[in-house]
């Protein structure tokens, strides 16, 4: 714990301290910061045009980033969570080079709205005495916070250390830098002790870009455990960019690229009868969490809504937001799988006939990226996108006149999936005199230095691990309860994660290949994800696959009861990187089932430590149903 003054005579001695101009600026940021926040929150209208959050580039080597994290209560109760930079920007996009340092001071300005009235007041009061407090940054004034006598003569207010595994509570916020391989540590990507409260001074990421990272499309989102949906449900989520593909891929230089968050957030119309252009089905299921159920149609009311860079595409009409191109032309779409819950399968139609879509990364790394085999260039038709999920692929726009849509086809979750029904997105309008997007790759990229290390597909594993998704009712008694969800390492009881052990589930030695053979013994998919690094899928179920690039995501099929193997995916697991070493997590991406408890934790040693192996046997690899919880 640490203290800050708060000075009892109003802001005499801190106007004295500070300069009455200064705390006339800071007074005024945060007034305006407040009123921004009772109307930045809210979403455009449904049909309205897709605009690209602004870029925020970075300069001499180093991006330096202001970011606050707030909440504003919407008129049915629920409550919108958003980004803002001190202009007012949303969610901005973070532009970086391999080797670019990242200072992000990140401010927390949530409010509880659990005791507010829906429909009431949700902008901030201005408070004078929290503006003290709040305006009072040790950083900017250069004191010692080790030094009491340094401190101007005032009260103190007890604040918490944000890296101590403080509480995590609704108003706790964090920052994931999902896919970067940066250490697991405070103060850059560590989500296991991180909990920065509303009344903390603002809390410095400081972040450097590894020199050989992969270039492609990673995002930042909260990860307080148990309200990591709520936040992300709610809209808080940003793209980041590590710069160079074209030099991974020369056959995009100069393309102009597009950015599309794509999240899912509660139903608008939650009442609302389907549509007359639907067929008509049985009654939508309700599952134990209270979302519909995966109706096996590909109609239905969905589980929730989709929007598009925060366009709300509402059930259940599903009025598609526009985008606008120029007639025939190439684009990079740089695509986030943004949403809690919902998967997406991704097509481009003209005519309604799907369109040629030319993948070019995953998950933030190019397919042909470091020794991979790959093709530069795999064309498909649609693209399955989990929850956490990114994708990279050309676009050519509709000739003129020609009616398109961007829709994401139904998607098969299990029985005891959420329904993820076919809906449009967007529609594609193309005219000569389009405007031109934020950005256009270099034209001229020079290539990318040769792999310093073997493709990860080539080496073998030093050792392979087991590990199996599960879930159970809350209360044994009550098949209704609520889901309890476990991830577990096989040979050791289910349990639901625990933020107050450290104790690892899983121990490695960075350097090491390993191959994870992940089960899923539930009824509904399931999308694995590891922070740190990343993996190559090798097995599907016992069938090789040949897919020589990387991920961060990945779907586990669903187990159907009649099986007679779970169904699983096997994993080559990357654990060379230096900058791994620590303690980080993996779970499912499904974040109301990670908040639920379907998360482990994984310690990766130094290289020159011994760590004590548990080995499976062939008989453990067999994997037959047996406990299925």
């Amino acid at each position: 714990m640490f203290f800050v003054g708060a000075c009892v005579v109003g802001t005499f001695v801190l106007t004295a301290f500070l300069g009455s101009d200064a705390f006339t600026r800071e007074q005024d940021a945060s007034t305006r910061e407040r009123d921004m926040s009772s109307v930045a929150c809210r979403q455009p209208a449904p049909g309205s045009a897709v605009r690209e959050p602004q870029d925020l580039r970075s300069h001499d080597g180093v991006l330096r980033v202001d970011l606050a994290i707030t909440d504003q209560k919407q008129a049915d109760g629920s409550t919108r969570y958003c980004y803002l930079t001190p202009d007012g920007a949303r969610s901005p996009t973070l532009r970086l080079k391999p080797g670019d340092l990242l200072i992000l001071r990140f401010k927390n300005n949530l409010i509880d709205f659990s005791s507010t009235a829906p429909g009431a007041d949700a902008a901030r009061p201005v408070d004078p005495k929290s503006l003290e407090l709040k305006s009072f940054d040790l950083k900017r004034i250069d004191l010692n916070p080790n030094d009491p006598n340094s401190w101007p003569i005032c009260t103190s207010k007890k604040l918490s250390d944000p890296c101590a595994g403080g509480a995590m509570t609704a108003i706790s916020s964090n920052l994931h830098f999902h896919g970067m391989t940066v250490p697991p540590v405070c103060h850059q990507d560590d989500v296991l002790k991180t909990s920065i409260q509303p009344d903390d001074p603002p809390f410095e990421y400081r972040l450097r870009v590894p020199t050989d990272a992969a270039p492609g499309l990673y995002w930042y989102h909260p990860h307080i455990h148990g309200y990591s949906k709520a936040q992300v449900l709610g809209g808080a989520y940003g793209a980041l960019i590590v710069e160079g593909l074209e030099r991974a891929n020369p056959a995009i230089a100069g393309l102009p690229e597009r950015v599309l968050m794509i999240g899912d957030q509660e139903l608008l119309n939650p009442d609302a009868p389907p549509s007359k252009s639907e067929p008509t089905i049985s009654k939508s299921l309700i599952d134990r969490d209270g979302d519909a159920g995966n109706s096996g149609t590909g109609f239905g009311k969905p589980a929730k809504d989709l929007s598009i860079n925060q366009v709300p595409v509402p059930y259940p009409d599903y009025t598609p937001a526009s985008i606008t191109m120029k007639t025939g032309q190439r684009e990079l779409w740089r695509v986030v799988n943004a949403s809690a819950i919902t998967y997406l399968n991704l097509a481009l139609l003209f005519r309604q006939a799907p369109q040629r879509l030319g993948v070019v990364a995953i998950d933030g790394v190019p397919i042909n990226f470091n020794g991979s085999p790959s093709a530069p260039i795999i064309w498909v038709n649609h693209l399955g996108v989990p929850p956490g999920g990114r994708i990279e692929f050309i676009v050519e726009g509709p000739p003129l006149g020609v009616p398109a849509l961007l829709v994401t086809r139904t998607v098969d979750t299990g029985p005891d999936g959420e329904n993820d029904p076919n809906r449009a997105l967007a529609s594609i309008i193309t005219t000569a005199d389009a405007p031109e997007t934020l950005a256009r790759l270099p034209s001229s990229p020079e290539p990318l230095p040769p792999a310093a290390l073997p493709w990860v597909g080539n080496v073998a594993p030093t050792r392979v691990r087991k590990l199996y998704f599960s879930e159970q009712p809350r209360d044994p008694n009550d098949p209704n309860s609520p889901t309890a969800f476990f991830i577990t390492v096989d040979g050791q009881p289910p349990k639901p994660f625990d933020m107050n052990s450290d104790v690892p589930d899983i121990v490695v030695k960075q350097g090491d290949v390993e191959d994870w053979i992940i089960e899923n013994r539930t009824a509904e998919l399931h999308d694995f994800h590891i922070h740190q690094l990343h993996f190559e899928l090798v097995d599907w179920s016992g069938l090789a696959v040949h897919e020589p690039f990387l991920r961060d995501t990945v779907n586990v099929p669903y187990f159907n009861g009649r099986m007679l193997q779970y169904p699983s995916v096997r994993l080559r697991m990357d654990f060379r990187d230096p900058n791994i070493v620590g303690t980080f997590v993996y779970h499912c991406h499904i974040l109301e089932h990670e908040d639920g408890g379907m998360m482990g934790r994984i310690r990766v040693e130094p290289a020159n430590t011994v760590v004590v192996r548990t080995e499976l046997s062939n008989q453990d690899l067999k994997g037959g149903p047996r406990d299925a919880r």
